[in-house]
């Protein structure tokens, strides 16, 4: 009878197990600790949504519509799809549950596993894991600075530095039809293939974002959304570029950025590290004034940002630094004997209940076995307890990284252990 073939996780699905999972946690949490701070409130959302939430919010002409997106009859015969971004299905959720009927802005975080089918690439996932935010109901050049000071506290917070922001304006509806009329007229004088001819069609501003050489060299002298701003518009753009001066926050102008979302208008941004390579993007964001009152609310704007948990990570490791310490646990413990292991359990619980990650030896180990794993855990103290210290209600406590150990009333474990923890 031959063997059953193992399983393996889908191609461009990456699993997060210890101790790479620690990280994970680490800069996921730490991205979000950033929103929390500036009175981000959290919003859990659904891992599918109706297909044409994201056809109409997110735009048909988008690769992401158009190539990436998981889509599926559900067993109703409705067309949902795994959710490729978070910001339409937050615009949804506000519309649904009257947010924007109350105090303005709505300010809310998110976190979680995003999907699009694309192909695999070094922190590129189909499945990719996002920290990302949404500030919805004001149009004030203040909060698009925050905003991007979040993101950019978010990853100076995790240590990050060799980072940089590229920041535009795509203008809005005072200029944008204009612009879009000179683009066009542009790009329809160039040998375009016919499939970017239709793309130049539905929306010329994604063929600036063409990754081709040859398709870059021929809109190297496009006319520019900066140079083509409106009074208002330029004033906006203006005043946010004030507020990242006053709040130190540094920045690159990009006046040829694109992203890769239809809806985006005003205030546009990308976080970029060259660490990464070719795909060096981190995260970004922008404003979408239009997108409410498209998805049938209001006509209220909104500003939001996606920060890459998984490009953060590689970011990291590419200037050589963690998020966090290796070790798992605080204090390990080394039983011997069933009667000292079940004192052990007791004192590991009270320990944890006091906030101190502890772990300790399970299975009959000898003493130097139980040390070993003791060593490898990264604690910073060993328990010992054996019959002698039981019968004498008393229990060592070795400090792992000076080798100094001493003998301790078990009443007084908990005590001694935070002060040798530091608190």
């Amino acid at each position: 009878m031959s063997k059953a073939s193992t399983f393996s996780a889908p191609k461009g699905v990456p699993d997060y197990v210890p101790p790479l999972s620690a990280e994970f946690v680490a800069v996921r949490d730490g991205l979000t600790r950033a929103a929390r701070l500036a009175g981000y409130g959290h919003i859990e959302l659904p891992i599918f949504e109706d297909t044409g939430l994201f056809a109409r919010g997110v735009g048909e002409s988008t690769d992401v519509v158009s190539k990436e997106m998981y889509t599926f009859a559900d067993r109703g015969d409705r067309s949902v799809t795994l959710r490729p971004e978070g910001t339409a299905g937050v615009m949804r959720a506000v519309i649904e549950h009257g947010l924007d009927r109350g105090q303005l802005p709505v300010k809310l975080s998110y976190n979680g596993p995003f999907f699009r089918y694309e192909r695999p690439q070094a922190g590129r996932y189909r499945q990719l894991q996002q920290v990302g935010v949404e500030a919805i109901g004001v149009d004030d050049p203040a909060l698009d600075a925050e905003v991007v000071a979040v993101a950019d506290a978010g990853f100076r917070g995790l240590g990050l530095e060799d980072f940089r922001l590229e920041i535009t304006s795509l203008g809005d509806d005072t200029c944008r039809p204009q612009y879009r009329e000179r683009l066009q007229e542009f790009l329809f004088a160039l040998p375009l293939d016919e499939e970017t001819r239709r793309r130049a069609e539905i929306n010329p501003l994604r063929v600036l974002d063409d990754k081709r050489p040859a398709v870059r060299e021929l809109t190297a002298d496009a006319p520019l959304m900066l140079d083509h701003l409106s009074d208002s518009a330029k004033a906006h753009f203006d005043e946010v570029l004030a507020h990242l001066d006053a709040l130190g926050v540094p920045y690159v102008i990009n006046p040829r950025m694109v992203r890769g979302l239809d809806y985006y208008t005003k205030t546009t941004f990308e976080f970029v590290h060259d660490g990464l390579g070719a795909q060096s993007g981190i995260g970004g964001g922008g404003r979408y004034d239009g997108l409410m009152s498209q998805l049938g609310g209001q006509k209220l704007s909104g500003i939001g940002f996606g920060l890459g948990v998984d490009r953060t990570i590689l970011a990291l490791e590419a200037e050589g630094k963690s998020a966090t310490t290796p070790a798992r646990c605080e204090v390990f413990g080394v039983p011997l004997g069933a009667e000292a292991k079940a004192k052990l359990v007791v004192i590991a619980h009270q320990l944890r209940s006091e906030g101190v990650r502890v772990d300790l030896v399970y299975g009959d180990r000898s003493a130097k076995a139980g040390m070993k794993v003791a060593d490898r855990s990264g604690a910073k103290v060993a328990l010992m307890l054996g019959e002698r210290e039981l019968a004498e209600g008393a229990i060592v406590l070795k400090n792992l990284g000076t080798g100094e150990q001493h003998t301790s009333a078990v009443t007084d474990v908990v005590a001694e252990v935070k002060a040798i923890l530091g608190g």
